[in-house]
Parts: structure tokens; C-alpha cells; sequence
């Protein structure tokens, strides 16, 4: 199932983001083959992240929670999320 993670950042966690960031790729790397892309989003080039986004390929909306919820970036005070199907738009060929 394709799956795509959309995060919303809440003030404080910038200072998350830097103490935890070395811990966050790690965890991205060991989960490769269902976090297939993840990366910070910003209000425009060089701007503090407001958040963040994941394509994931996995068998359920309950592994999408565990795979969130386990993530080094993740605390529920600082970081809001939501967690929707993704489709791709006619017959187009997607890449991953």
C-alpha cells in the first residue's frame, strides 16, 4: 500500500530536529525499503523546516503508525502528523 506521511512542525522543534538528527537518517536508512522518500519541508529556500514529508510502501495504516511513532524526529508535543493514501495521476509512470 502507498502511503504518503505528512508532518507539521509546532514551535521547539528545530532544536529537536538538530539534537536528533544523526539518529533521525539512521532510523530512514534501516527503514529504506518502506520509508522509500522522506525530507524536511519548507516555506521557501533556506527557511526553518515546518515540517516534513514520507512516500512510504508498506502493508498498513497500523505499520505507517509504528514506522512514525518510532522515529527519533517524533514526539507527539512537537510534531503533528497525518497519513493518507497516495495514488499517482493518469497513466503515469512512477519512479521508485
Amino acid at each position: 500500500m502507498r502511503l504518503v506521511v505528512i508532518f507539521n512542525d509546532k514551535p521547539g522543534m528545530m532544536e529537536h530536529r538538530t539534537l536528533n538528527e544523526n539518529a533521525h537518517f539512521s532510523y530512514l536508512d534501516q527503514h529504506c525499503n518502506e520509508i522509500l522518500i522522506g525530507g524536511g519541508l519548507r516555506n521557501e529556500p533556506g527557511a526553518a523546516f515546518v515540517g516534513g514529508l514520507w512516500v512510504l510502501e508498506v502493508e498498513s495504516f497500523e505499520r505507517a503508525e509504528v514506522l512514525v511513532q518510532n522515529d527519533p524526529y517524533y514526539v507527539s508535543n512537537l510534531r503533528n502528523y497525518e497519513i493518507l493514501v497516495w495514488g499517482k495521476a493518469g497513466n503515469r509512470e512512477v519512479i521508485l
